[in-house]
């Protein structure tokens, strides 16, 4: 237990090292008036030549434009397969060019299941599995607004299988879904339980 006595005024503590020998003068009652005609204020060591663009070999006009994006990392998800493809591409390559690139890369890294087909045309891409159009082929990558996408297999009309019908998406494929369907189509989603 301390010794009252050590927290006395008055009294100074020996065991104590390092203890300022000047106190804040503001916060001990003194003007700012006295302290400023008796000492002044020492500045801290800053360099004056920190914004200078001599060292540098640049100009200060060539550094106010905005640096261009060159290349962009793309996350894109593919139907039925686990985990995204992250892809690196220029900003000014198109949609077409996104895919054609993510099954190079998906076959690249060996990834399972197999895809059915390896043509890029056989496939749409879409911001997300609930969106329900296909982005535009010859929309560039930095005017989409997003980074990661969903990749789906077109299908055919007359069967299940994957072929590349230009005319085919997947919005026009639900549309038709729904008009073939009976009234009663719903009852495939509900969960009977008796």
């Amino acid at each position: 237990m301390p010794n009252p006595r050590s927290y006395r005024k008055g009294t100074e503590d020996k065991t104590r090292k390092g203890k300022l020998t000047e106190k804040s003068s503001s916060f001990h009652g003194e003007s700012l008036k006295t302290t400023t005609t008796t000492t002044t204020l020492r500045r801290p060591k800053t360099d004056p030549e920190l914004l200078s663009f001599k060292n540098l070999g640049l100009s200060a006009a060539s550094l106010n434009g905005r640096p261009k994006m060159t290349k962009l990392l793309l996350n894109v998800t593919i139907q039925g397969i686990l985990g995204p493809v992250q892809v690196l591409m220029s900003s000014e390559m198109t949609v077409a060019d996104l895919v054609a690139a993510t099954i190079r890369q998906y076959m690249k890294e060996g990834r399972r299941p197999i895809l059915p087909t390896v043509n890029p045309s056989a496939f749409d891409l879409h911001y997300s599995q609930f969106s329900l159009e296909s982005l535009n082929k010859e929309e560039k990558l930095i005017a989409l607004g997003s980074r990661n996408f969903y990749l789906c297999p077109r299908k055919s009309k007359n069967s299940d299988d994957l072929i590349a019908s230009p005319s085919s998406s997947c919005s026009t494929q639900a549309k038709e879904s729904a008009k073939s369907s009976s009234s009663f189509s719903w009852f495939k989603f509900i969960d009977f339980q008796i």
